[in-house]
């Protein structure tokens, strides 16, 4: 038993605008925290943090999602809404792994001691700030994609023949 209906209006409709807003955001801070070190210094734990929030909004808004399908005229078109709504996961978990790994490495960086390969001041080693930036923009640019997708045939799902593009004559 999920979050179904809210104030009798499905759920799904309303939680959607949490994904929507939350996992480009958790990317753009991913990929601006892999990339720079000040970046990462003021984010600090708010990183993982948000990328955990990000990571409990997509199985909230999919289960609701679900509800909602089994509520409405099957089509092909909920159905693919439905299918790439169910590819999110994986990103969304790979930004919350990805967010806690830049996280974890950057603050055990701040406490290494000096004359080792990484410095004290923070700074992870460049090989290693490389690989992060990479992996951050492949998952940060992967994820966007998908919830842009996903957005786009959620909208033709609920509005396909359900508008005039011409204005009705009574409603000038």
């Amino acid at each position: 038993m999920g979050l179904n209906l809210i104030n009798g209006i499905p759920a799904h409709v309303l939680l959607v605008h949490a994904v929507v807003v939350l996992t480009p955001l958790t990317a753009l801070a991913l990929i601006l925290c892999a990339v720079s070190p000040s970046v990462m210094r003021r984010f600090g734990p708010a990183l993982p943090a948000l990328a955990l929030v990000s990571l409990i909004s997509v199985p909230l808004t999919t289960d609701s999602g679900e509800w909602l399908e089994r509520h409405v005229d099957s089509n092909e078109l909920v159905r693919k809404h439905t299918e790439l709504g169910d590819g999110l996961t994986p990103w969304v978990i790979a930004l919350f792994l990805a967010a806690t790994a830049v996280w974890w490495f950057y603050r055990r960086a701040a406490h290494r001691t000096p004359g080792t390969r990484e410095s004290s001041n923070g700074v992870v080693a460049t090989p290693v700030r490389i690989a992060a930036a990479v992996l951050s923009l492949v998952i940060g640019v992967g994820a966007v994609v998908q919830v842009y997708r996903i957005g786009d045939s959620g909208a033709k799902a609920a509005w396909h023949d359900s508008y005039s593009a011409t204005a009705h004559p009574d409603h000038s």
